[in-house]
């Protein structure tokens, strides 16, 4: 009987210990680069810095370490892959415009949105007011709100802007309606390297296929727990184990046959910055992406 004590105190332990180390990784950051190479480039390479999930995290006043991590990066400009809020509760856009601001004042900034920006949008009360203020605030600041939509970046490269219907964020085997890249944003590009800013990464083979040279994606927070070899445990999706919660894919490895390598698109999936609901990090620290984005033959 005695071994039932020490069986329920080394629970409590473990618990203890892992709700401490969850509590430790929320407050760190890592910063990770990524390097993709595209002959559609033209001269000297570009420096993205791409930021998602937030969910109104603050790492350290006014969100300083944050932005010393992108300053650290020297981009070129900032992408923001949504759900810089949280559209639920109190909705406070205090700390996501706060951030915002104080990045539009050092780099051009490009926004697209996340399921809870759809959520807050497509609302009548509160959250649609709380929407239209944040769509306001981003435009007096000269931040570009993507979507639907896209925009040059210098002579070689364009920025797109995909909003996803919320029927996609719904379900643990989300579709997407045939060619509705195609219907939303046109065709894809041919000659300018495309950067697509589409906050799930589910339709990896439909970004591709539109033309996609590079996806960011985020909304999964990298699967919450993370494990050596099997990767993210679950998505707010109740997906277990989805292979696409978090790093950086390219199509001609995750869809044999269907692209060639020498085609080149890539997914890269933040592992976010925030959390909300399951406040739980564990193996998966909060992710500052770095994208360069060179000509291989000049680099």
């Amino acid at each position: 009987m005695k071994i039932i004590p020490g069986i329920l105190a080394g629970t409590g332990l473990f618990g203890a210990s892992f709700l401490l180390r969850s509590q430790y990784e929320r407050d760190c950051l890592s910063t990770e680069e990524f390097v993709i190479r595209s002959r559609k480039i033209k001269g000297a390479g570009k420096t993205f810095v791409f930021l998602s999930d937030l969910h109104d995290k603050e790492f350290g006043a006014g969100n300083r370490k944050l932005l010393a991590a992108v300053r650290r990066a020297k981009p070129d400009a900032v992408l923001i892959g949504g759900d810089m809020m949280v559209a639920k509760g109190k909705a406070d856009l205090t700390v996501s415009l706060g951030l915002l601001e104080a990045l539009s004042k050092e780099w051009p900034v490009y926004c697209g949105n996340g399921n809870h920006e759809a959520r807050m949008r497509r609302e009548t009360d509160r959250y649609g007011a709380l929407y239209r203020e944040y769509r306001h605030a981003l435009r007096e600041m000269g931040i570009c709100c993507l979507c639907d939509q896209s925009v040059s970046f210098g002579e070689d490269i364009e920025i797109y802007g995909l909003d996803l219907p919320d029927t996609t964020y719904h379900s643990s085997r989300p579709r997407l309606p045939k060619h509705y890249l195609e219907r939303v944003l046109g065709p894809g590009e041919s000659d300018r390297f495309a950067i697509l800013l589409a906050h799930s990464p589910c339709f990896f083979r439909e970004y591709a296929g539109w033309g996609a040279d590079l996806t960011l994606a985020g909304h999964f927070h990298g699967g919450t727990i993370r494990l050596p070899l099997l990767g993210g445990v679950m998505t707010p999706q109740y997906q277990f184990f989805y292979p696409w919660c978090g790093g950086c894919f390219h199509a001609s490895g995750e869809f044999p046959g269907e692209f060639e390598a020498g085609q080149e698109h890539t997914m890269i999936v933040s592992r976010g910055l925030g959390t909300h609901s399951v406040n739980i990090r564990f193996n998966n620290k909060p992710q500052v992406v770095v994208v360069k984005i060179l000509n291989p033959t000049i680099f």
